[in-house]
């Protein structure tokens, strides 16, 4: 059990490390698109949560996939609001 749970925290403190150094390279001008992926990637984390709070296995698989559910949408909302207020900056005025 212990060692299990040693190497899923290296895991994820490597994949955090990873993604930082992705998102920080990233220039400007792709902003946009990549939210656009983003908010692609947050809906299938949706769909993965509806599946672990609606499976109801235990009260802790439900909660937390509620939770994820919870944070999933923020974050699809968010990024498509980012995203409109972005490409609205693109249109010609007048």
């Amino acid at each position: 059990m212990g060692l299990e749970l040693v190497t899923l925290l290296t895991i994820f403190v490597l994949a955090m490390i990873v993604g930082r150094e992705v998102i920080t390279k990233v220039p400007p001008t792709l902003h946009t698109p990549l939210m656009s992926g983003s908010n692609a990637i947050s809906g299938i984390t949706v769909v993965g949560a509806l599946i672990a709070a609606g499976a109801g296995a235990t009260w802790t698989s439900t909660i937390l996939g509620f939770l994820a559910l919870v944070f999933a949408t923020v974050n699809v909302v968010g990024g498509f609001l980012v995203s409109h207020r972005m490409l609205m900056m693109f249109r010609k005025k007048g």
